[in-house]
């Protein structure tokens, strides 16, 4: 991270011009099975991918908002750091009848049909799969991102002073989430680059969204990412904290 950072999208390029290769997303889903790991880069990519579509396939600008119908997942930070990027409004949990875009999982669809705008429909299926039919209404963003491209440029320059998400019913300017996030790091245990902590809050609200993505962000750190994590024991989480290097947890019952 730099001093000059004042994005969230100002950091994750920091992140990937000082060291691409180390892991910066590790999802898990205790009710698949499911791991994922994505490195800077390959985080990123994914990140340029979505802008684009966002951007280009959307037609979304600086300004509009994106209400984002998802849980915690890597796939949701993939969008946090996208819309970031265009300069968007990431509406997390927002109402989609007065969004511009709407980013809906597959068990709130019927909800997102509210959105007159642009609808994207997210399997959140192992491997980034898609739906075996496309939802009425919708495009399927695991068919339509992987022909965008792998690098982004704004059409027009992203302000941090804009605002820039909306979470529990509070807004956040791009700067604010990026002081927000290194003030409050060290209560997080993200005390210096290498830091790695294991969450299982949602993202429903700033906390979560803080330990589960910018804090270690901000922070030159790692995020072990776990949905579902109420279904693994302590003895399996114990493991997975050890296997996976984890320096701090964050979870649901544990404040």
């Amino acid at each position: 991270m730099n001093a000059t950072d004042r994005t969230p999208a100002d950091l994750l390029s920091s992140a990937l011009a000082a060291d691409p290769g180390r892991p910066l997303v590790t999802f898990y889903d205790d009710a698949t099975g499911e791991r994922v790991e994505l490195s800077v880069a390959t985080f990123a990519n994914w990140v340029a991918k979505t802008a684009n579509l966002l951007q280009g396939d959307l037609a979304a600008a600086p300004g509009d908002r994106v209400a984002l119908l998802l849980p915690a997942h890597w796939q949701t930070a993939v969008w946090l750091l996208a819309c970031s990027s265009v300069g968007v409004v990431a509406d997390v949990g927002g109402n989609p009848g007065a969004a511009d875009v709407v980013v809906s999982g597959p068990d709130t669809l019927e909800a997102a049909r509210a959105c007159r705008g642009e609808r994207v429909a997210l399997a959140l299926r192992p491997l980034g799969g898609r739906f075996p039919q496309t939802p009425e209404g919708f495009v399927d963003y695991a068919v339509e991102v992987p022909s965008q491209g792998d690098r982004f440029a704004p059409f027009a320059p992203v302000d941090p002073e804009e605002p820039a998400l909306v979470v529990a019913g509070r807004e956040f300017s791009a700067a604010e989430v990026v002081e927000r996030a290194r003030a409050e790091a060290p209560g997080l245990g993200l005390t210096g680059p290498g830091c790695r902590i294991l969450s299982g809050l949602p993202y429903d609200t700033w906390d979560g969204l803080n330990a589960g993505l910018y804090g270690p962000l901000a922070t030159a750190g790692s995020v072990v990412l776990c949905r579902n994590l109420e279904r693994l024991g302590e003895e399996a989480l114990a493991k997975r904290v050890e296997s996976e290097r984890v320096s701090t947890v964050r979870r649901a019952d544990a404040g």
